[in-house]
């Protein structure tokens, strides 16, 4: 289960991938999930039209700065041009480059992007093409099962981009519809993987060492690919490793939560000054008291709390307390 995997030329030390996520997964927030060793992290989702115009806001979720390597950098967009340009700049940065045709955010398909490019396979291989014969890089594909149980396309879709030259596929067990509710379907990630060469990444669902072990047993996918349950929980990346080879579970302490957080937030900061590190730290800080004593109170506070020095001599307070 746990292994090696080779994208196109580039080997991952191991096949646990941090799943890209917009306003989540940004330089601070990596740096802290790197320590825990993923086989492979992703960017933010950037947009291929804002490249394409020279955005500078858009280049900066770009900065890997200090990151380990390898890192793939993911683009979004369905007009061919401006792909074939994101694919040349990205691939001069990051290790792989990775499509998002998964998105499910609504300003992001109205536009056709994102999981919307599932209801046109032509347009799906015609981006898929124009961006490996663009990139210096490994290319690779994140989907979603379809678009709506109407819509199921994962097996097709999925074969369109093996023959349209992609490394890999990532693939989401849950339709555009389902956004994120209900139950993730690994069945189709099992069966996608049953209809191509090239290696399969199931995601969608994966919260524990033990769903890791499950979803590897039933789908036999290549790798696997952590979103939301990283968030406020990065170990949940070393954990899965050290399950994997030893059936074991480390636990984590307090101390460990608490020096994580503060961590964050003096990564945030640098990266972002104190005015914005301090309010992009608040939802962080929600995932990693949750589930700890009294939490919502200290969330409170923190949410109406301006400077680095308040909100960390609030948490040291609370997690002093918490002995």
């Amino acid at each position: 289960m746990l292994k090696k995997l080779k994208i196109g030329n580039v080997e991952l030390e191991n096949n646990i991938i941090l799943a890209p996520m917009a306003g989540l997964t940004d330089l601070p927030f990596r740096l802290i999930c790197e320590k825990y060793n993923p086989g492979l992290v992703v960017t933010e989702m950037v947009s291929s039209k804002a490249l394409y115009y020279n955005d500078e806001k858009t280049k900066q979720l770009l900065k890997m700065d200090g990151e380990k390597r390898p890192i793939s950098a993911q683009i979004f967009g369905s007009d061919v041009e401006s792909m074939a340009y994101a694919a040349k700049y990205v691939s001069k940065i990051a290790d792989i480059v990775d499509i998002n045709m998964g998105c499910p955010a609504p300003k992001v398909v109205k536009n056709g992007d994102g999981s919307r490019l599932l209801l046109d396979l032509d347009k799906v291989y015609e981006i898929v093409k124009a961006v490996v014969e663009n990139s210096e890089k490994p290319v690779t594909v994140k989907i979603r099962k379809g678009w709506d149980s109407e819509h199921v396309v994962a097996v097709e879709a999925a074969q369109t981009i093996e023959s349209a030259g992609a490394s890999a596929i990532a693939l989401h067990g849950r339709t555009r519809s389902e956004f994120y509710t209900g139950t993730a379907d690994w069945n189709i990630i099992k069966q996608v993987k049953e209809s191509v060469k090239i290696p399969v990444i199931g995601n969608g669902d994966i919260k524990t060492p033990e769903d890791a072990k499950k979803i590897f047993e039933l789908t036999n996918c290549d790798g696997i690919m952590i979103g939301r349950a990283t968030l406020g929980n990065p170990w949940l990346i070393e954990q899965i490793r050290t399950y994997l080879e030893t059936g074991s579970i480390r636990k984590i302490s307090n101390k460990e939560i608490l020096d994580t957080i503060l961590e964050h937030i003096d990564l945030e900061v640098k990266e972002k000054g104190e005015y914005t590190g301090i309010r992009e730290m608040r939802k962080h800080i929600c995932y990693y008291l949750k589930g700890l004593p009294q939490a919502s109170n200290i969330r409170n506070t923190i949410n109406h709390l301006e400077s680095k020095q308040d909100v960390e001599n609030e948490l040291i307070k609370y997690f002093k307390n918490l002995e």
